[in-house]
């Protein structure tokens, strides 16, 4: 595989602390990124037995990057099992050599193992895009991918919107550019060209909108709000290199006003920053950054500005986005997050993932963009703007039949890439209760034959959300003990714009808030009614009432039911009799009108002035409340003892 000048980059991160340290010969071929010479030394030590820790891990990456992976999964399961050195970011190069010869049971078993330890979104985002990679639900999108004519045989990548032209990264040789040992090219510097129709780019020449350096310029954004340009470029006193005590040199990120003023925006001399995208709605700076408390190796952050001032302390996207691996070059475009990551996960070493941006700061879960723009290599630098009717975007990649070691390649296409998912959030609440949120109900995704997709609990309000592959029709349901069971079908149809997932809120009843117990047995909890005098007519009152028994039945379908009616002891006890049994009747025929199975009511019973609840018994003398209370209609739930067992 090629070397591509992004890992160059990357790769001084962990290895220029110890460069400073005594050499072996295998070490200094490793740190001049000739890593067959290296392999050669290091296993010479390991034959004589002075291998240090340090350098068996040395040796697994030059293994891992001369893409021998099963000599580098041996190795890193080695510096696993004695767990002194392996951090995160090797823990994923571990995982990632497993998946490059296979073995993918071995990356189970090892997320299976540390599950406690990962990060919970990490395991999400694992299985739901190793999922969605293997389902090939993505579509066939018609990518119009073309390799740049401008492209240099050095090393060409990180392609940013300048208006009508695109600005770029480049290694390629200048007479007055010093070189940079260990890429073998040129000091990176940033290019400029203009965008043609078919949107190539044209006369590529150095960029001289920014300060003149020696030393690395690179990864530039434009902002039209700023009128801008950030970039990173390397620290540097009195225009030559400054190292940290370490003896490492690090990025900063600069801004150049377009004919104005140049200000360092993030500089630390023992902090590398790339990759600038600033966000003018929010007035975020995002960036990577290698700080020791991320995830992995870079991770991404931001902080807030005003007008090109930093406001505030770098803030990790968190374990959502990042990684044990790298992530880098963001880019937001209409609330999706896109960015690069060489995650164990992904279909080769770095791809390219989006994100959508959801409420209170959250993204879903990041989705690779598949084949086409993916692929087995090195794929980042993702940027993309709506061009006529489609779009007009670019990338970088090492993979095969380039012009270099990195290249621009551009493609059209009619809409946004990116394997096709369907988001689902909403909150679990109790319908009846000012929508009170129901805690660890179960939440589920079934396919048309009723196989389970996923299942997430909602949290303590009773949020949820989860993400699955694309499907036409799905099915989600909600249960918890003890409550009605939710179930409703979705159908989804293509193009749907769905930024921030579409939003199914869910009412599930607790069954011990719509029963009572009254007269020893439990009942349906209603609001007492009352049938006119005389007459078992169903009137609007009553009708409010017993819908309440309609839901509850579709709420708890095995509900079984027993209408019993009384009366007061006034008139005739066979008179009282009849009309009490005619009233239960008239209660069940609307029940049934409404949909309530004939199965639910067991009986309908009229039990006349045969249970007067007070002593206004015949011929007592009563006030008429004291009367109206031995009027009543209950419906009684017969099987409430067993209906949760």
């Amino acid at each position: 595989m090629m070397k591509s000048t992004l890992w160059v980059v990357l790769m001084l991160l962990f290895t220029s602390a110890f460069a400073q340290d005594k050499r072996s010969k295998g070490d200094s071929y490793f740190f001049q990124y000739a890593y067959n010479q290296a392999i050669v030394e290091y296993e010479k030590q390991k034959a004589e037995g002075t291998l240090t820790p340090q350098q068996e891990l040395n040796l697994a990456d030059a293994y891992f990057k001369t893409n021998a992976y099963d000599k580098a999964s041996k190795l890193y399961l080695e510096a696993y099992k004695r767990d002194t050195l392996m951090g995160n970011h090797h823990f994923n190069k571990m995982l990632q050599s497993f998946s490059k010869v296979g073995n993918t049971e071995r990356v189970d078993a090892f997320l299976a193992t540390k599950s406690g330890q990962l990060e919970q979104e990490l395991l999400e985002n694992a299985d739901f895009n190793r999922e969605l990679l293997e389902s090939n639900t993505a579509g066939e999108l018609q990518f119009e991918i073309f390799n740049m004519g401008s492209n240099s045989p050095q090393s060409d990548f990180a392609p940013a919107f300048f208006k009508e032209r695109l600005l770029f990264s480049s290694g390629r040789p200048q007479e007055k550019k010093k070189q940079y040992a260990p890429m073998g090219e040129s000091y990176l510097d940033i290019y400029v060209g203009r965008i043609g129709p078919n949107g190539e780019v044209l006369n590529a020449n150095p960029f001289s909108g920014i300060p003149q350096s020696d030393y690395h310029k690179a990864t530039p954004y434009y902002s039209e709000a700023l009128n801008a340009i950030l970039y990173v470029l390397s620290n540097t006193e009195n225009g030559e290199l400054a190292f940290d005590d370490n003896g490492k040199n690090a990025l900063s990120i600069a801004m150049q006003v377009v004919d104005g003023q140049f200000r360092l925006l993030l500089r630390d001399l023992s902090t590398s920053f790339y990759y600038p995208f600033y966000e003018a709605e929010t007035g975020k700076l995002y960036f990577a950054a290698n700080f020791e408390d991320g995830y992995g190796g870079t991770d991404l952050y931001y902080v807030y500005t005003n007008n090109g001032q930093i406001m505030s302390a770098p803030v990790n996207l968190g374990p959502r986005i990042n990684s044990p691996g790298n992530e880098i070059a963001p880019f937001v475009f209409e609330s999706s997050l896109y960015f690069s990551s060489d995650v164990f996960y992904g279909m080769g070493g770095m791809d390219i993932y989006k994100s959508n941006f959801e409420e209170e700061g959250n993204f879903s879960i990041p989705v690779n963009l598949g084949p086409g723009v993916n692929s087995k290599d090195d794929d980042f630098g993702f940027i993309m703007r709506n061009e006529g009717d489609g779009l007009l975007g670019y990338f970088s990649s090492n993979r095969p039949g380039g012009r270099g070691k990195d290249d621009i390649y551009g493609f059209k296409v009619d809409e946004k890439p990116g394997l096709k998912t369907i988001a689902l959030r909403g909150k679990v609440v109790k319908p009846y209760d000012n929508d009170e949120g129901v805690a660890k109900a179960a939440v589920r995704v079934l396919d048309k034959n009723g196989a389970v997709l996923k299942e997430v609990y909602s949290d303590e309000d009773g949020n949820y959300r989860l993400e699955i592959p694309w499907r036409e029709e799905v099915t989600l349901q909600a249960t918890k003990d003890r409550h009605s069971i939710f179930t409703e079908k979705l159908q989804f149809l293509e193009g749907l714009d769905q930024k921030e997932g579409f939003k199914v809120d869910i009412g599930l009843s607790l069954y011990d808030d719509l029963v009572e117990e009254k007269e020893g047995q439990k009942v349906v909890k209603l609001d007492k009614f009352y049938f006119d005098r005389g007459l078992a007519k169903i009137t609007p009152e009553i009708a409010k009432e017993l819908d309440k028994v309609v839901e509850f039945v579709q709420q708890f379908p095995a509900v079984q039911l027993r209408i019993e009616t009384y009366t007061d002891s006034r008139g005739g006890s066979s008179a009282n009799f009849r009309l009490t049994q005619q009233r239960s009747d008239a209660i069940k025929k609307y029940l049934l009108d409404k949909g309530v199975p004939a199965s639910n009511i067991l009986y309908s019973v009229g039990y006349g002035e045969q249970k007067i609840l007070n002593n206004c018994h015949n011929g007592a003398f009563c006030l008429e409340m004291l009367h109206k209370q031995n009027q009543r209609s209950l419906i009684v739930v017969l099987n409430d003892n067993v209906m949760f067992e």
